[in-house]
């Protein structure tokens, strides 16, 4: 953790620097650390993903006045309007009485969650200069489609779509499931004008051909990958629990070999994500292809503030190698750039890879 002293030095410096982000010079080196992801013009390449962090206007100034480059809103859930709407017509007698009051009930539910998005998408787009990315988390098409077009109404920037079928039901097969995504992805992308990214897992077959599959469908950006709720037990309780609520830096391999693998087959933008905890993990998935990175857990144990500290890393790396802007880097290290790509194909332990017997 750093003392308050260092966070507030932290947060003056990037609070001068974010106010005048033009290129400027350092050590003699012009330096810019904007990129470009989905269309959106982004001042520098750090996202601040998905979650607790983003539910709230206070919250995204926060990130705002720390030099995130955008942030992507905490996701309306499918699964939690309906959750909410049948535990209060479970606790509602006069449901019983009056079944009229269950349509009732879950229309309401589903209209005020849906308002106080909307309020969200519109006080943060006045509270902050930065691109505010919508989240739907859903896994039907047939919810999403109005609420799609409220979100673009509502002024969002981009639109990032949740999606996760778990292939758990031996009856469904993997073309069943992907179809879902498909599905979704066909009725969004013709309601909406807006960019639309899909946050994916890799709980695929061929996830190389489904992403490419995906890319095809006019979506504007992939998020790679999204991170679960994983069971735990307790032993004691006899009751299920959450586990490795948070990630950590070792989960970053798992997003690096894909990026570096998809981010020069794809006909679209990657964004990475888990794992990444510092600058030069962001440095890392910016050489495999990624457009931008998205952070949540090193931002929860940390604060807001880690935002500036992996700017700097950035910027010092940068410089060093006598990078003056992204382009000059980004993808250096895919599979289609790198020297030694067959290092991102091989899955089995071998001393001259691993450097272990």
């Amino acid at each position: 953790m750093y003392s308050s002293f260092s966070v507030e030095l932290n947060e003056l410096f990037y609070a001068n620097f974010t106010a005048n982000y033009s290129p400027f010079n350092r050590g003699g080196i012009m330096v810019n650390l904007s990129t470009t992801y989905m269309g959106l013009h982004l001042k520098n390449p750090i996202i601040i993903g998905s979650s607790g962090l983003t539910n709230s206007v206070e919250n995204i100034k926060e990130a705002a006045r720390n030099g995130a480059g955008a942030v992507v809103l905490k996701s309306l859930f499918e699964e939690q309007i309906h959750h909410a709407a049948s535990h209060t017509i479970t606790q509602n007698e006069a449901g019983n009485f009056y079944p009229e009051a269950e349509d009732y009930i879950r229309n309401y539910t589903r209209v005020n969650d849906v308002n106080n998005y909307l309020k969200l998408i519109r006080e943060s787009k006045q509270a902050v200069d930065i691109p505010i990315i919508a989240s739907i988390n859903c896994v039907s098409a047939a919810e999403w489609i109005q609420f799609a077009q409220q979100i673009e109404d509502a002024g969002a920037d981009a639109l990032e779509l949740n999606i996760f079928v778990l292939p758990s039901d031996p009856h469904m097969t993997s073309e069943h499931n992907e179809q879902i995504y498909f599905d979704i992805l066909e009725r969004i992308t013709k309601t909406v004008k807006i960019p639309v990214a899909v946050k994916i897992s890799y709980y695929f077959s061929s996830l190389s051909k489904m992403a490419l599959k995906l890319s095809w469908t006019g979506i504007s950006g992939l998020v790679m990958f999204n991170r679960f709720f994983s069971p735990d037990i307790d032993i004691d309780k006899f009751e299920i629990k959450a586990s490795n609520v948070f990630s950590n830096p070792g989960e970053l391999a798992v997003s690096l070999r894909w990026v570096a693998m998809l981010s020069t087959k794809v006909h679209c933008d990657i964004a990475a994500s888990t794992g990444i905890h510092d600058g030069k993990a962001m440095i890392k998935q910016l050489l495999a292809g990624a457009k931008a990175v998205q952070i949540a857990s090193v931002i929860y144990k940390k604060g807001f503030a880690e935002i500036g500290i992996m700017l700097q890393d950035l910027e010092s790396w940068m410089i060093q190698h006598n990078f003056s802007n992204l382009n000059q880097f980004i993808g250096r290290m895919s599979v289609k750039e790198a020297d030694n790509p067959a290092a991102y194909e091989r899955v089995q332990f071998m001393k001259h890879f691993s450097g272990i017997e």
